[in-house]
């Protein structure tokens, strides 16, 4: 029995999305996930509410449920850097060579 022959062997699901033209969106997306999941995480582990911590950022719920939705990539690093000190966490943000 011969296998199929894969014809994209050695490619990338990266060099794939760079192609289509959507890797950026793609990873913003995913880069918001984590972020998000990251602040449900420590709020949860204080006991913060989304009010709470709209109170500490001097901001409504709404905008607070904004930064937490994971499909709104509009986060700016003024708000990440605020609502992390916060949530008395800080940020760390690493740019890596893509090759």
């Amino acid at each position: 029995m011969n296998k199929p022959k894969n014809i994209r062997r050695g490619s990338s699901f990266t060099t794939f999305l760079r192609k289509e033209g959507t890797y950026e969106e793609v990873e913003a997306a995913a880069l918001k996930k984590v972020i998000s999941a990251a602040f449900a995480r420590q709020m949860d582990r204080q006991g913060i509410t989304i009010s709470e911590l709209a109170k500490k950022l001097g901001t409504s719920r709404a905008a607070v449920n904004r930064m937490l939705d994971e499909q709104n990539t509009s986060l700016t690093l003024n708000t990440l850097s605020r609502a992390a000190s916060a949530v008395g966490c800080e940020v760390r943000l690493e740019i890596v060579s893509a090759a």
